[in-house]
């Protein structure tokens, strides 16, 4: 095996950091967290490392017995790069966010081990086929799952009877699905507070029975869901 040229190293690294750039450009458009650099930082590293090890102990081969194993330091990014991922999973209440964010810098990991090791058509092949799942999928994903989608309601309630606190109590572990709380006075010198209530990931069952859950919160007078359906307390 012999020193890797200077122009194919320099241009492995920027194939690394073009198809990194790539699915970082998707991930950035979405305004992740783990955006752009970070996943073209994550590819020219892994393929760094690829090099390194392919590469870069050639004057160590050259005494005798002496052996490596290219491959060990390839196994090491791939477990290593766990930390970046997990970094990028978050957890509020019952939703889990990130996953997909986490599975892309795992990929783009490959991608750069890929390119470090001269797999230029499986590199870029594999680019392809991340953007696709990430990008292409997103649309079907959003139209035949469109039952577990984000329910709003309106709650016209006794003033002050009605809070975050209080739903908690009420409802338990599913105000962890809340993406907005909007609390409103109805006027002045009303003593009732219209409170806007979005959930996210929801499906249409679970909605309705959490609509009977606040129905029978205390101070609860009406709810206005989005769909237009009302119901009254007692």
């Amino acid at each position: 095996m012999s020193v890797l040229p200077h122009l194919e190293l320099i241009m492995r690294l920027g194939l690394a950091a073009l198809l990194g750039g790539a699915i970082g450009f998707e991930r950035e458009r979405l305004s992740w967290a783990a955006g752009l650099r970070t996943h073209m930082l994550v590819c020219v590293g892994s393929c760094l490392f690829m090099i390194v090890s392919a590469y870069g102990f050639m004057d160590v081969l050259a005494h005798e017995h002496v052996g490596l194993d290219p491959s060990r330091v390839a196994a090491q990014v791939v477990s290593g790069i766990g930390f970046l991922g997990a970094g990028s999973i978050l957890l509020r209440g019952e939703i889990v966010r990130g996953l997909t964010t986490a599975a892309s810098l795992w990929t783009v990991a490959a991608v750069g081990l890929a390119a470090g090791g001269g797999l230029y058509v499986a590199a870029v092949s594999a680019t392809i086929l991340i953007l696709i799942i990430l990008a292409g999928l997103k649309p079907l994903e959003r139209r035949y799952f469109a039952t577990r989608q984000k329910r709003e309601v309106i709650v016209s309630a006794e003033r002050g009877s009605l809070t975050l606190p209080v739903l908690e109590k009420e409802l338990g572990p599913v105000t962890g699905r809340i993406s907005t709380f909007i609390l409103q006075h109805a006027g002045e010198g009303s003593m009732t507070d219209d409170v806007t209530i979005a959930f996210s990931r929801m499906s249409e069952n679970e909605f309705h029975s959490l609509l009977e859950e606040l129905h029978r919160i205390p101070g609860v007078l009406k709810l206005d869901v989005k769909s237009g359906l009302e119901r009254r307390a007692r």
